[in-house]
């Protein structure tokens, strides 16, 4: 027995030798073809090895179905090795060591995973975070390269979590891996299953395993953030009736004996987990490959099918479609997607342009490869002697369809030629857009609780749709007031929810967007801002409408080209304020241009309003021009009215009383 082993032993080096071979020169293959811009995959060659092979093995007496299952690996192998190294050079060709945030410890699956996946990337270090938060949080902060995710399961779904953190970050989707969750029941000791008292797993590990934790009587399950972590505890703990949910790596780790594999409901478990960085990838076209994005859509009726009907149109496939809830927007939500795609491809461009068009948030979230390898087919029945395979390398890439030519326009998507029909942006009940006009109005700042909660009842007893107030006063005095900040932006979010307005306010730096979206339904760039571009990039980033007004000295392709910034980041919910531009004439605080209204209208889709409190300076001639506006076409008004504007910390002068603002509203209304 000892020599027959023996022979196995050395058989066995002689085949990891071997495949080692295979390796490298499947790794000069790739050298070839990608000096010559030939297809990766060859599946006429793939077929001819396989059907060569089983010949072979028909010959020697060995199972066809063995044999084709081992070389289907061999083959999955070598194609992926091909197109990790091509994604490696184009994307990684300088990464020797690789710093990877995952939640858990060492031997959780999300550290599996990542080993699975990196294997053949350099030297691999671990930063292990409690939550998917800190895990992302880690990568946009550069404390580490990647992040791993878990997004779903094939017995217990998605993973919720995973996704939120995912959603509310930064980071980009370059690369998937499929882990085969093998769960096992693990203790310190080997113990009859009748005396554990306690199990302690992680929530999806026990949704995974019911069945078999619904057989075991009397037991208590405690739960832990992660697998590995439930493991770990055990292993420290002096209790011997304690037993835990996890891998048998994590038990070879911490040196506990495995009392049952496979424990999990269904024997084909898998856990799918998002590969995320700071930067996206690039994709060769050669690769089979996948887009994640997130978008939002109208809450209307076939608003959703109308997007999702686009991907027949281009005969694309999506392979998931996962909603979660839209925070602060009851019942509505945004949605994952992911589908089979590059976006470097001319079809997969004209379908994103065209998506688009239907949602009023969208953002690709990545590219990346796929990680499933279609495995080449044969029928088993019908081998014949073929001659021996060889090597067929094209000189020609794959032909792909011309790109249609863009619009002469720099801001395309903010382009009537982009989209012709009008935007319509939908806040709480309000519609922006279209054939609506609407009426914005309040305090140029928020100066008091009890001040804007009187404000606010002026606003919902008068008709107007939305409540402003400014909680960050951009002043040209540094002398000036600059507005209660956060503390006035608690009490105009409490206005508006006293009074069901959806408030607007503006925003003045980066740093102050994510807070000021938790609690503003509208985010204002005022014109002073119109052209700082990091501020619009930021806001175009969230899933908030944006009003951008127009700078006192800007043109209006600068203010459309400003737009574009906000659109291109993903954020279709852009409205357009003409506030008054700077011209000789010194006789108001601003010169109206209300010509603007009509030609932005002309080549925008985008929602028009004006705001005459700013351009004028003065509360006297507010009304004829916001009268105006409306005559003229504009989609709305932005007003300023104060209880005692002549009490008012900013801009007195230009503020409507009250009885004046009521009589704004019964003149507009009758027009």
């Amino acid at each position: 027995m000892k020599e027959l082993r023996e022979k196995i032993n050395i058989l066995d080096k002689q085949i990891i030798g071997l495949l080692a071979e295979r390796r490298k020169l499947s790794r000069q293959v790739i050298e070839l073809k990608d000096e010559k811009k030939a297809p990766i995959r060859d599946k006429e060659r793939e077929k001819e090895i396989l059907q060569s092979v089983l010949k072979t093995a028909k010959d020697y007496g060995l199972d066809s179905h063995y044999v084709t299952k081992l070389f289907n690996t061999i083959i999955e192998d070598s194609v992926r090795l091909q197109q990790n190294q091509v994604l490696k050079t184009t994307n990684f060709e300088n990464t020797a060591s690789i710093k990877i945030a995952i939640q858990g410890i060492e031997g959780s699956y999300s550290y599996l995973s990542a080993k699975q996946y990196f294997n053949d990337y350099g030297d691999l270090e671990f930063v292990k975070k409690k939550t998917f938060e800190e895990v992302v949080k880690s990568v946009e902060n550069e404390e580490a390269d990647f992040a791993v995710l878990p997004i779903e399961n094939t017995t217990s779904g998605s993973i919720n979590e995973a996704y939120d953190a995912l959603m509310d970050s930064s980071l980009f989707v370059v690369g998937e891996e499929i882990y085969q969750v093998k769960h096992c029941l693990v203790s310190k000791n080997e113990i009859p299953l009748s005396k554990i008292q306690k199990i302690y797993a992680h929530p999806q590990a026990a949704v995974q395993c019911s069945k078999f934790l619904s057989k075991l009587t009397d037991i208590e399950v405690e739960y832990f953030a992660d697998t590995a972590m439930s493991v770990q505890k055990i292993s420290e703990s002096e209790s011997s009736d304690t037993a835990a949910i996890g891998s048998e790596e994590a038990a070879r780790i911490f040196n506990v004996t495995v009392l049952r594999e496979e424990i999990a409901n269904q024997s084909g478990n898998y856990t799918r987990f998002l590969i995320c960085s700071k930067r996206p990838i690039e994709v060769d076209l050669r690769i089979p490959s996948k887009t994640s994005l997130v978008f939002a859509t109208a809450h209307s009726a076939g608003s959703l099918v109308d997007a999702l009907l686009i991907f027949q149109k281009y005969k694309i496939n999506m392979t998931k479609l996962q909603s979660r809830p839209i925070i602060g927007n009851p019942w509505e939500e945004m949605f994952y997607l992911d589908f089979q795609g590059n976006t470097a491809d001319s079809n997969v461009k004209s379908l994103l342009e065209e998506f688009g068009k239907h949602t009023r948030f969208f953002r690709v979230l990545g590219c990346f490869a796929s990680k499933e390898i279609e495995v080449a087919k044969i029928d088993v029945k019908d081998i014949e002697d073929l001659p021996t395979p060889t090597i067929n390398i094209t000189s020609e890439l794959p032909k792909v369809k011309t790109e249609s030519k863009s619009a002469s326009v720099s801001y395309k998507l903010a382009s009537r030629n982009y989209k012709v029909e009008d935007t319509v942006i939908k806040v709480g009940d309000v519609l922006i857009g279209g054939n609506n006009f609407i009426v914005m109005a309040g305090p140029c700042s928020v100066e008091s609780k009890e001040m804007i909660l009187e404000c606010a009842k002026e606003v919902r007893d008068n008709h107007a749709q939305i409540l402003r107030g400014g909680c960050f006063k951009p002043r040209t005095s540094p002398y000036s007031f600059q507005g209660m900040g956060f503390e006035g932006l608690e009490y105009l979010k409490l206005a508006g929810e006293s009074y069901e307005l959806p408030i607007i306010t503006e925003v003045l730096s980066t740093e102050q967007v994510d807070e000021v979206a938790r609690y503003s339904d509208i985010l204002q760039i005022g014109a002073r801002n119109m052209q700082n571009f990091p501020l619009l990039t930021a806001v175009g980033k969230i899933n908030k409408p944006v009003m951008l007004k127009r700078s006192m000295m800007a043109s209006l392709d600068e203010l459309l080209n400003s737009a574009e910034y906000i659109l291109a980041q993903g954020n279709r919910q852009v409205i357009l304020c003409e506030r008054g531009i700077r011209t000789f004439e010194t006789a108001t605080r601003n010169t109206l241009d209300l010509s603007s209204v009509l030609v932005l209208k002309e080549l925008t889709h985008l929602p028009v309003v004006v705001d005459p409190s700013h351009a004028v300076g003065q509360r006297d001639k507010v009304i004829p021009l916001a009268k105006a506006a409306k005559v003229v076409g504009a989609h709305g008004i932005m007003v300023e009215f104060h209880p005692e504007p002549e009490k008012a910390l900013s801009d007195g002068p230009q503020a409507l009383y009250f009885n004046q603002f009521r009589e704004l509203m019964k003149n507009i209304n009758r027009l």
